[in-house]
């Protein structure tokens, strides 16, 4: 729910609960990657087909994640729900389930620790997009998204470095563990701290007097599937994370077998590559579709398209360089091209829907992200290597990559098709 220009929140307690809720972000996609970096030694411990890498890296965790999705952010959109309070049980849980990954004995304790982490992750992102959103203007929301999604890059990028090194210093066990508890201290810190600003008058709340009713589920999302910007908004960014995800997976694979690096010297050096590219990427999408789509709404959306067609050939080169360093530094621009989405692709997302919605809205679209995303993304592209094997042998990796590459040109489309429509939508929305 939106707050009223009266009691928006002042500009200390934005940035705090900003600053928080970032902090939350990285730890989710610290736990949430650190199992990329992780595959191959679990791999080999456990005697994991490349499909079980797939499995256990998307689909498992994906699967939950996007079911409960929904449901947790109807949840959220109640007026008397404290999306904090939401956030900081969702913390505790996922990364209590990432300690236990390390007590895993087999594949399918290891998948059902996954299962685990993707229920507690469920309950994150569409609250944090819906309590955001309410906290700051929309001429600033895609920067405020874009800082939020700065988590991504920022988790992934320490996700690999610690859980690569400690896997080289100690075990892929130990790992776990000890990226897992500090969230549980974080939970702590997010249920005391941080104040949902339509919590304010709680008494008022519960007669309904200052809150509109909650959109029924199956109202509130026709209103979010009506629009046809969105459904285009879907398509792009479902097809992006489908990509996102399945080369993250693949490229810290393919540094270890192709270019036979250690699990610790691929988190340092691929892990600061996409870190930094991301960040820089992050920041950058967010700032270009503030600065241009102010000037034209269509330009929102117009540095991911431009950007992803741009970073096919480089990607390209990269996958097909003789040495690991030549396609570290060609991987960078990529990188930071394919970062553009993040902040635009959710403020769009939440100008689009109606404001009772805005929760439903970040989950459905992360709904799709992640089911097609990090769900199929891993595992169609570990099933693929498999299948590529017997002719190219330790190779078929290399070879899924040069595709992956290519397929960049789909999401680039469908953000070029959805700009086209965000002028006139925005302006029925006022």
């Amino acid at each position: 729910m939106a707050t009223t220009a009266g009691s928006m929140p002042g500009t200390r307690s934005v940035r705090l609960t900003l600053w928080i809720l970032l902090i939350v972000y990285i730890f989710n996609f610290i736990d949430r990657q650190i199992v990329n970096i992780l595959a191959e030694p679990i791999a080999r411990d456990l005697k994991l087909s490349d499909t079980q890498i797939g499995l256990m890296t998307g689909l498992a965790f994906a699967l939950f994640y996007t079911v409960l999705g929904i449901p947790i952010a109807r949840f959220a959109d109640r007026a008397t729900t404290s999306r904090p309070k939401l956030i900081a049980v969702a913390l505790g849980l996922w990364s209590a389930m990432t300690a236990l990954c390390g007590l895993a004995q087999n594949f399918v304790q290891l998948l059902l620790a996954r299962i685990g982490v993707g229920v507690g992750e469920a309950g994150c992102t569409p609250p944090a997009h819906s309590l955001i959103s309410d906290m700051v203007p929309p001429a600033k929301r895609s920067s405020a998204l874009a800082f939020y999604s700065l988590g991504i890059p920022i988790g992934t990028l320490m996700g690999m470095i610690i859980g690569g090194t400690l896997a080289d210093l100690m075990s892929w066990r130990e790992a776990f563990v000890i990226v897992g508890l500090p969230g549980v201290a974080l939970a702590l810190v997010v249920w005391f701290v941080l104040k949902d600003p339509r919590q304010a008058d709680a008494a008022a709340i519960l007669r309904g007097q200052s809150q509109p009713a909650a959109l029924p589920l199956g109202q509130a999302v026709a209103e979010v599937m009506r629009s046809r910007a969105f459904v285009l908004l879907l398509c792009a960014g479902s097809a992006a994370a489908f990509l996102s995800y399945g080369k993250t997976t693949w490229t810290t694979i393919f540094f270890q077998r192709t270019h036979d690096l250690t699990p610790g010297q691929v988190g340092l050096w691929f892990g600061l590559i996409g870190g930094l590219g991301g960040m820089l990427g992050t920041w950058l999408g967010g700032y270009l579709a503030d600065r241009f789509g102010a000037k034209n709404r269509r330009h929102v959306l117009s540095a991911p398209a431009i950007g992803m067609a741009l970073a096919v050939p480089l990607a390209l080169a990269a996958y097909h360089a003789p040495s690991w360093p030549l396609a570290l530094v060609l991987l960078f621009v990529p990188t930071v091209m394919n970062s553009f989405y993040y902040g635009p692709t959710y403020s769009a997302a939440q100008g689009l829907v109606p404001l009772r919605a805005r929760a439903i809205a970040a989950a459905t679209l992360l709904f799709f992200q992640n089911l097609i995303g990090l769900g199929l993304g891993p595992l169609f592209f570990g099933m693929l290597s498999d299948w590529l094997q017997p002719a190219y042998g330790a190779e078929s990796v290399r070879y899924v990559l040069y595709g992956a590459a290519l397929l960049g040109l789909v999401p680039a489309f469908f953000f070029w098709r959805c700009g086209l429509r965000l002028n006139e939508e925005l302006d029925q929305k006022g």
